[in-house]
């Protein structure tokens, strides 16, 4: 009986035991999910926020709040499914700024760190790196990539001995890599590329035995004669070492000895030759390989690797290798990606590539010596399932006709050819390119029409060629952001279809033969650069600009515009280029002109412009130094514009026009009213625009005095003010434009001495004829001399006609004398009769004293003649 009544009080104890256990695993359950969190934890992670000062990304720590209790739930918080203790900190890519508090060291079970591309410092406000981490014993990752911590590495760091992944890429880490951080010998993943590490790898790195990823490239003065340690590496699957000099190593070698290797990149690493025996290749399992920018300098097919059936991506950019592809590139059908750019022209490709079913990406760029283009084209991949989407062979020498049969790839989306010798039709078939959407084929011998394009295309570059006839009635792609049909032959009015790209942003139609108006369109509001020039357009200012509020680039030179500029111009406030230049435009400058705050470029040479400058040239913010602002990312978004060779920027300065394209277009401030009939002064006001490279106010009919502050235009290096009508001393301030290198003033009304100084002197003796046509002006360095010494003030500018000049008052004086005295001498003789017979009886009597002398003179030279 007892012994029954124990065994029953046994099994309830036991299945209380089993409850209560059950409840607790219940616990642990609603705490992993997110039902709550530990309070001194929560605590921790409080502190921690409040030391973070800004939150960029839509408040993303907005959960973070003590009233929300469940911090298992909070944004970048993860807990323990089994214990309930925060586990990981995720505040990746947020762009967090403020201070990593030393908070975190309550998260005794911390185990992920992620911080990479946040601006968090250390609790002291400095970028060194928190040592307090290190103390963080549980943690197996840590990622402080793309921070801004700098400095050395903490030898602590190695007391992390459960870290599996770190990752300190693209930070300002400085000084020898520890060689403690060979301890971590749990280390799967460690990532130190494009840091400022320095000096010399530690062969003690070779303890790390379990990494799978070691990235070292691009690395500051990184030298490594010894690689031996990277065949302990028996696991390795990607190897980074990019940057570093291996002149000395045998890498190869070395890394034929990790049979895991699945990534080897080895960019710029001074690698002599890329052409050794390996006995047996044992890199069977690798995908990507990359030897771009090292100097191989040998013949393609020497190549070790071109039996690497495994291979998925080779990249070989700028290795000067030469000769032809090797027919094994053929049976490469793992391949997905070959870029083989700027090898010198010196390469030939002539393999049939018809069975590489995944290639994806073919660049050739600069790298073959010549190749006919329809058969290259008939030797890519024709499978059914062709992958193909990005082919590039640009500046190649190629020749002969883009086939129809280019419509068979139907998943191509970047085609570029461009600055070849294609000569033929655009074909037809390219319609049939169903995904395209980029097409470069400018700097080619294209001929024919333009025909109609492909739905899905977006951007699209003929420019260069030789097509001619009108344009379709119908582009075909009604998405096209991007057309460039520039230096053409293309003929006609615009198709009044051309409205309806409503996405385009970017025309290009200049260096044809266009005639008629511009289509009235207002549905082409995003418009941000337009190109017409070297045309015959007319009529007046293209109404539909009106309505493009984001025109940034404007050129409309070179047509038969004409009519008044509107007022409405000054609305297009984000103006930065106007080219107006060689129209028929007439009327004055419009004062809302000077709306166009961005604007720093503007032309209005050789038209009918009349009326005076504009006097509020001051509100021009863009062109002053303080304000200078250049273009905005939008410039280089499009592939198009970013390889733009053609001059898309014609400045008349430093007497000569100069074509600009690329940064030089972005870096130009200038304004051109040349070849007008302005009238009026020259406003003071211009002189603000310190940030002017070029004025040119040439050829009009300007009057008055050069501004006094001119020298205020610090920037200047072109000054063209030459016939006009301008008067008045030159100012002193000239001297000061100490980046002045061509200064003309010839054929105006200028007087006075020339400022002196160096620079105008060495600017007379590059153009002597810079001061022509003034004949008032004087002194070095032209051979009319100045009465006087001192040079003008810089006050009074212009002379006054009364001032004193100390030769012109000698002669005015002999003068006044010659007249005084005279008429004293005749008013005495007038007036008093006794003097005036003395006088002439005086002058009786000389006369007749010379008379008598010189008859008795002759008749003694008479007598002694005929005597002798």
């Amino acid at each position: 009986m007892h012994r029954s009544v124990a065994k029953l009080l046994a099994l309830l104890l036991a299945m209380v035991i089993f409850s209560v256990a059950a409840h607790a695993r219940q616990l642990q359950r609603a705490h992993a999910a997110g039902a709550s969190c530990l309070p001194h934890e929560r605590d921790a992670l409080l502190a921690l926020k409040q030391a973070i000062n800004t939150d960029p990304y839509d408040n993303v720590l907005a959960s973070w709040q003590r009233r929300h209790k469940h911090c298992c739930r909070w944004w970048g918080v993860t807990c323990s499914k089994e214990t309930g203790h925060v586990i990981e900190l995720d505040f990746g890519g947020t762009g967090l700024d403020g201070k990593i508090s030393p908070s975190l060291l309550s998260l005794e079970h911390l185990e992920y760190l992620k911080l990479y591309a946040t601006n968090l410092l250390g609790p002291d406000g400095t970028s060194l790196f928190p040592e307090f981490l290190c103390s963080l014993s549980n943690l197996r990752h840590l990622d402080l990539s793309y921070t801004q911590f700098s400095g050395r590495l903490p030898t602590q760091l190695a007391n992390l001995s459960n870290l599996e992944y770190l990752d300190l890429s693209y930070t300002q880490f400085s000084g020898r890599l520890p060689a403690q951080l060979a301890n971590l010998s749990n280390l799967e993943y460690l990532d130190l590329s494009y840091t400022s590490m320095s000096v010399i790898l530690p062969p003690q790195l070779g303890n790390l035995s379990n990494l799978r990823h070691l990235g070292l490239g691009f690395m500051q003065d990184i030298h490594a004669s010894d690689i031996s340690w990277l065949t302990h590496f028996h696991f390795l699957e990607y190897l980074d070492m990019s940057d570093i000099n291996l002149s000395s190593a045998d890498v190869f070698l070395a890394a034929n000895k990790i049979p895991s290797l699945k990534v080897l990149i080895l960019i710029n690493c001074s690698i002599p030759n890329a052409n050794q025996s390996l006995t047996h290749v044992n890199l069977t399992k690798l995908e990507e390989l990359d030897l771009s920018r090292n100097y191989l300098g040998h013949q393609i097919e020497t190549c070790w690797f071109w039996n690497l059936t495994s291979l998925k991506k080779l990249g070989l950019d700028s290795t000067a290798l030469y000769g032809p592809f090797p027919d094994a590139l053929g049976g490469m059908i793992s391949l997905q990606r070959l870029a083989f750019r700027n090898n010198g022209n010196s390469a030939t490709m002539t393999v049939d590539l018809k069975n590489l079913c995944d290639l994806e990406f073919l660049v050739l760029d600069g790298s073959l010596a010549f190749a006919n283009l329809t058969e290259f084209v008939r030797k890519l991949p024709q499978c059914a399932s062709s992958k193909l989407w990005h082919l590039s062979s640009n500046h190649n020498n190629m020749s002969g006709m883009l086939p129809d049969s280019v419509g068979l790839f139907t998943g191509l989306e970047y085609l570029s050819l461009y600055n070849n010798s294609i000569t033929g039709v655009i074909p037809t078939g390219l319609v049939n390119c169903s995904s395209l959407d980029i097409v470069i084929l400018r700097l080619n011998q294209l001929s024919g029409q333009v025909p109609t394009l492909p739905r899905s295309l977006a951007e699209v570059d003929l420019s260069m060629n030789s097509l001619s006839g009108p344009l379709p009635s119908d582009f075909g792609a009604p998405d096209l952001s991007v057309l460039s049909l520039s230096s053409n032959y293309i003929t006609g009015h615009i198709p009044r279809p051309i409205c309806k790209l409503r996405h385009l942003y970017f025309l290009d139609l200049s260096q044809n033969r266009f005639v008629g108006e511009f289509p009235r369109c207002s549905s082409m509001s995003g418009l941000q650069f337009l190109y017409l020039s070297n045309n015959n357009f007319s009529g007046n200012f293209p109404a539909l600009l009106q309505n493009c509020s984001e025109l940034t680039f404007l050129d409309l030179a070179m047509n038969k515009f004409g009519g008044a500029l509107p007022v409405w111009i000054g609305d297009l406030v984000n103006l930065r280029f106007l080219q107006l230049n060689h129209n028929m435009f007439n009327g004055d400058i419009p004062a809302s002109i000077t709306s166009l705050v961005l604007l720093q470029q503007f032309s209005l040479a050789s038209n009918n412009i009349s009326g005076s400058i504009p006097s509020s040239l001051s509100k021009l913010r863009a062109m002053t130094l303080k304000h200078l602002r250049r273009l905005d990312s939008r410039w280089s978004e499009s592939s198009i514009i970013l390889q733009l060779p053609v001059d898309i920027l014609s400045v008349a300065m430093k007497q000569q026009e100069l074509k600009f394209s690329g940064d030089a277009v972005i870096n130009m401030v200038s304004i051109d009213f040349s070849l007008n009939q302005l009238t009026g002064e020259i406003p003071d006001e211009i002189t603000s625009l310190n940030g002017l490279l070029s004025l040119n106010l040439s050829l009009n009919h300007l009057s008055n005095k050069i501004p006094v502050k001119i020298g205020d235009m610090k920037s200047l290096e072109s000054l063209d003010l030459s016939r006009n009508n301008i008067s008045g001393e030159i100012p002193t301030s000239l001297s000061d434009l100490t980046f002045l290198s061509s200064l003309d003033l010839s054929y105006n009304n200028l007087a006075g001495r020339i400022p002196a100084g160096s620079q105008l002197d060495t600017l007379y003796a590059e153009d002597p004829s810079m001061y022509d046509g003034n004949s008032r002006l004087c002194g070095r360095p032209l051979h009319r001399n100045c009465s006087g010494n001192s040079p003008p003030g810089y006050g009074n500018q212009q002379r006054g006609e009364n001032a004193y000049d100390p030769v012109m008052f000698f002669y005015i004086g002999i003068a006044s004398g010659f007249v005084v005295g005279l008429w004293l001498v005749f008013c005495a003789f007038l007036f008093k009769r006794a003097w005036r017979y003395a006088y002439f009886r005086l002058i009786d009597e000389l006369c007749d004293k010379v008379y008598m002398f010189v008859v008795v003179t002759c008749g003694r030279i008479n007598t002694k003649a005929i005597a002798g």
